[in-house]
């Protein structure tokens, strides 16, 4: 019997103010699609916003802002608020939804990286070997790095968003530790 194969990437982007979704799916054209939806819920809501379907063209390519997350309400042309960071659950169905769906839990780091990569352009390298201070905090940045991977891991992969935000966290701390210590 055929059937689409619906999948969608969330890639991690640098940009404090958008959530990029692409639409990967196979679809065969012995069945039409109809209907589509994309549901997504922001971390700390308990509600999905749904992206209306004028949007969700085969191949679609959203950079979705506050706005579209209904987190902004106003100037959304001219100011773009952060999104947050924390575990997005993402739904994309075409008909019939109950059985033609995909789901995902997207951990969004994009603010604990951007706060790690001011931290890597404070470390004073030279190209020859560190003192032993730099080394110490190059050891330590990238194992701040690799808990935030680790933590996405968790979190989509592993299906383990518990153990996931508790990485997450403890990154956050660690990267909060360094900060208070250079100021």
């Amino acid at each position: 019997m055929a059937s689409h194969k619906l999948s969608l990437e969330i890639p991690d982007t640098s940009n404090l103010s958008i959530l990029r979704i692409d639409d990967t799916s196979v679809y065969t054209n012995l069945i039409g699609i109809t209907c589509p939806q994309l549901f997504i819920t922001v971390p700390g809501f308990n509600y999905s916003v749904v992206i209306p379907e004028a949007r969700l063209t085969t191949g679609y390519r959203l950079i979705l802002t506050a706005c579209d997350l209904e987190l902004q309400t106003t100037n959304c042309d001219s100011e773009f608020a952060e999104l947050p960071d924390g575990i997005y659950a993402i739904k994309y169905a075409v008909s019939p939804h109950e059985y033609v769906y995909v789901e995902y839990n997207h951990l969004r780091i994009t603010k604990a990286m951007s706060d790690l990569y001011k931290l890597w352009c404070d470390l004073d390298l030279y190209p020859s070997d560190p003192i032993r201070s730099q080394k110490e905090q190059m050891i330590q940045l990238q194992t701040i790095e690799g808990y935030l991977k680790a933590a996405k891991y968790k979190v989509e992969n592993c299906h383990e968003s518990k153990q996931g935000m508790d990485l997450y966290n403890y990154a956050l701390k660690l990267i909060e530790k360094i900060n208070c210590k250079l100021c």
